[in-house]
């Protein structure tokens, strides 16, 4: 039993937890992939999205290995990000499903000023596309969703001050943009 992950060595923690993390994540993701899976799908309902979370999870956890206190408590490490993950799959969809009424809406573009304003977004997405990801991302959130600094925060697990950094960035490279063009 010794020589098993989960199994005890001679100093009474698992064989796992002394070993370098290549090793001890692919034993922990060998031997609770699939319950961990099982898991995730219980709490968001699709496969596919549940086995997303426990990979991210995975991922999380071998990135964080050097910095974890008790390598023994790797498994309840990644269990707690595997419902962490869910947590925000279902924050995300909350999200989507507040703005899909507003999303799904077209402006009329039967007036006057519909073929202008068609033309003037039209400009704008193609700025956007031409931004750098992460500025793209926190200017659609801000601008497009109306989420505020602390929801961009979260959705982009980055800090509020690199959000607000990212969004007077994002405006001086758009603005840029659209007078070049």
């Amino acid at each position: 039993m010794a020589d098993e992950p989960g199994g005890s060595g001679g100093r009474g923690s698992p064989v796992w937890a002394e070993r370098g993390a290549t090793e001890t994540v692919t034993d922990l993701f060998r031997d609770h992939h699939l319950e961990l899976v099982r898991l995730a799908l219980v709490m968001v309902g699709n496969l596919a999205t549940a086995e997303d979370v426990v990979q991210d999870a995975f991922e999380r956890l071998f990135r964080g290995w050097p910095g974890l206190h008790q390598r023994a408590s790797g498994l309840a490490y990644v269990r707690s990000s595997v419902l962490n993950g869910c947590r925000s799959v279902h924050r995300r969809a909350a999200v989507a499903r507040r703005h899909a009424p507003r999303l799904a809406e077209r402006p009329d573009a039967s007036g006057p000023d519909g073929a202008s304003a068609a033309a003037d977004r039209r400009d704008l997405a193609a700025a956007l596309r031409r931004l750098p990801r992460r500025q793209r991302e926190v200017l659609v959130l801000r601008y497009y969703l109306d989420l505020d600094v602390a929801e961009i925060a979260d959705t982009l697990r980055i800090s509020p001050g690199t959000v607000r950094y990212t969004i007077t960035r994002g405006l001086a490279g758009l603005t840029r943009l659209l007078r070049e063009d």
